[in-house]
């Protein structure tokens, strides 16, 4: 997933399915000068993670 894109799921009011892994996940915070974010899985949100936005994919 690119930069861009992340911040507009983010930003939106809707719930956008996005996976990390094959789980879905949740964008906390988007750090655009390592093209990070900050995510937790949907079915533990105690355990929030930096993963890179390349590892991040959109629902279809």
């Amino acid at each position: 997933m690119d930069r861009k894109r992340a911040t507009e799921i983010k930003s939106s009011p809707d719930m956008i399915t996005v996976s990390y892994n094959g789980e879905p996940i949740y964008i906390e915070d988007i750090n655009p000068n390592k093209d990070t974010a900050s995510i937790h899985y949907l079915s533990r949100p105690e355990n929030s993670q930096e993963v890179h936005l390349t590892q991040l994919v959109e629902a279809k």
